[in-house]
């Protein structure tokens, strides 16, 4: 099994429509960037790679995290394997220096995001936030991530999403 799987994959250059508006803001910031559309009722991992034939270990799936230190809210977007969990409540938490830390409800992250719930990726983020993505990411090579949309996917190179600026790589799985 590849990241590729069965599907067709163009320029997200040249598909802005398959990109949602953040994302496709952004989407210079990385030149491999493919794009692929899909059935969004299979947008969930699990189930796009099950009928995409795309592999469960180059697919990534980016979480948004929130928490607090001093009454200042901390977020940041976590981008993990679909094979591995990332250590949220430790290494995560540790690492963005707050006392509690959870995942950002879905209205909020949809809304501070700009993305659909199902569809969040590290490219396109709110300026500032950090994005902490796990060394097994990065290991995979290409990678199949979310293109703001349940409508579609991006395929990229995983050093392309680690180059950007605020991208930190950091050992995040668990197990």
């Amino acid at each position: 099994m590849s990241a590729e799987g069965t599907l067709t994959w163009t320029s997200a250059h040249q598909h802005p429509e398959l990109l949602a508006a953040p994302v496709a803001a952004a989407i210079d910031a990385v030149p491999s960037a493919r794009v692929a559309e899909i059935d969004p009722g299979l947008a969930d991992t699990a189930a796009f790679c099950e009928a995409y034939g795309s592999a469960p270990e180059h697919s990534a799936n980016c979480v948004v995290v929130a928490g607090r230190r001093g009454g200042e809210v901390r977020r940041a977007a976590v981008l993990v394997l679909a094979t591995d969990r990332a250590d949220i409540n430790n290494v995560v938490r540790r690492h963005l220096d707050v006392r509690k830390i959870s995942f950002a409800p879905m209205d909020e992250a949809v809304e501070l995001t700009g993305m659909e719930y199902g569809g969040i990726t590290p490219v396109g983020l709110p300026e500032g936030w950090p994005v902490l993505i796990d060394e097994g990411v990065l290991a995979a090579g290409d990678v199949v991530i979310g293109s703001g949309l349940r409508a579609s996917k991006l395929l990229v190179a995983a050093a392309e999403l680690a180059a950007q600026p605020g991208a930190e790589v950091l050992d995040l799985a668990i197990g």
